[in-house]
């Protein structure tokens, strides 16, 4: 208010003395208590806004021994993926009066030094719970073997070169009580692109498998070799570099169709990428040769990246919920302490609470050519 503008901050009880009930009564209408009557809610409400008063966080946290602070590593900055489940995150935290502070670390190259030394900065600052986005197999085992107390969520996928299991028994018997996973159904989302290339009779396929270092790469080659063995798929796997950009599955594409120019091969009639923007790479690849997508070859995307929808042929992608994920990441740490009811998931493998992948079907992928 402007008449208090320049003035001593007012005080609790102050505001319990206008509104004529206790401070502790301001106390919980402050910290949002259910055990509160609307009327005298109301009378408190407006004497805050009469007021201008505002609760000094160091106080409440003194009060309820919480700084309501979550301290947050994520790898995958880089990323459409990770950069929108953090996104969902902090929205979360904050619909229940909570921030996030965030360090963000590269994937591929953080070490068990500069993962402990952010946890012990995290823990001087008192947060009261941990989120690790832990993409790859490095940075979900350095996570694992981190010493923090508070409650913790991890989010990753269900397989890599470090199993579920693994990395779990890397935290002590306490620990493990309060560390809970969660991630996207990668296997759901690959057995939805089985289902439409074996619905369009395609047999012979590529599959341009993402970074293996990477556990949703991992994940998804996994259950795409699993799908292709129970269905009688013969699928060729083209292992892609270090990353997931375009470069690398565009030039293998251009090797693979230079050598069935040379040799007389026969094209496959789908290519299915670990994720979009390698569906990019491969398309340019095609039409480059006169290849036309779909009509001679049916291509697939996963992720559902921002303009696939635009893409000519408009890309058959799979759409990963990273929303719904960094929402579901979040209320896991409200349950584990204690704020919230354990949420619901989908489905759940290997310990992983997981959250839906939905296949998209636009005209990129059409009925197998006869070759």
């Amino acid at each position: 208010m402007a008449g208090h503008r320049g003035a001593k901050r007012p005080s609790i009880f102050e505001v319990a003395k206008l509104a004529g009930v206790s401070h502790q009564t301001v106390s919980r209408v402050i910290n949002h208590s259910p055990n509160v009557a609307e009327a005298t809610r109301a009378k408190v409400e407006h004497a805050i806004a009469e007021l201008g008063y505002h609760p000094s966080n160091s106080a409440r946290s003194l009060a309820s021994n919480r700084t309501r602070t979550v301290g947050m590593i994520a790898g995958g900055q880089r990323f459409y993926g990770p950069v929108s489940a953090l996104a969902s995150i902090e929205a979360t935290a904050r619909a229940h009066g909570m921030f996030v502070s965030v360090a963000m670390v590269h994937e591929a190259e953080c070490t068990q030094q500069e993962f402990d030394d952010l946890c012990g900065m995290f823990m001087q600052q008192g947060v009261d719970a941990f989120i690790f986005l832990t993409p790859t197999d490095e940075m979900f085992k350095v996570a694992c073997k981190s010493q923090v107390s508070q409650p913790c969520v991890i989010i990753t996928s269900s397989h890599g070169g470090v199993s579920v299991s693994e990395g779990l028994h890397m935290f002590n018997a306490r620990q493990r009580r309060r560390v809970s996973l969660v991630g996207i159904d990668q296997w759901a989302g690959m057995a939805s692109v089985m289902r439409l290339i074996r619905k369009h009779g395609h047999r012979n396929v590529l599959f341009f498998a993402g970074p293996g270092q990477w556990r949703d790469a991992s994940t998804r080659l996994m259950a795409w070799n699993k799908l292709c063995a129970q269905n009688t798929v013969n699928s060729v796997t083209v292992q892609c570099g270090d990353d997931w950009e375009s470069a690398d599955a565009y030039r293998r594409m251009n090797h693979i169709l230079d050598n069935i120019g040379s040799n007389g091969g026969r094209l496959p009639t789908c290519a299915v990428c670990s994720n979009d923007v390698m569906a990019i790479g491969v398309i340019r690849a095609l039409l480059e040769h006169g290849v036309r997508v779909p009509d001679d070859m049916s291509v697939t995307g996963f992720d559902d990246m921002p303009g696939m929808s635009n893409l000519y042929p408009p890309l058959t992608t799979v759409r990963q919920d990273f929303d719904d994920l960094g929402t579901m990441a979040m209320k896991e740490a409200l349950f584990l302490m204690g704020e919230e009811a354990e949420p619901g998931y989908p489905n759940s493998q290997h310990g992983v609470g997981l959250v839906s992948a939905d296949l998209i079907v636009r005209q990129s992928v059409r009925a197998a050519p006869r070759r």
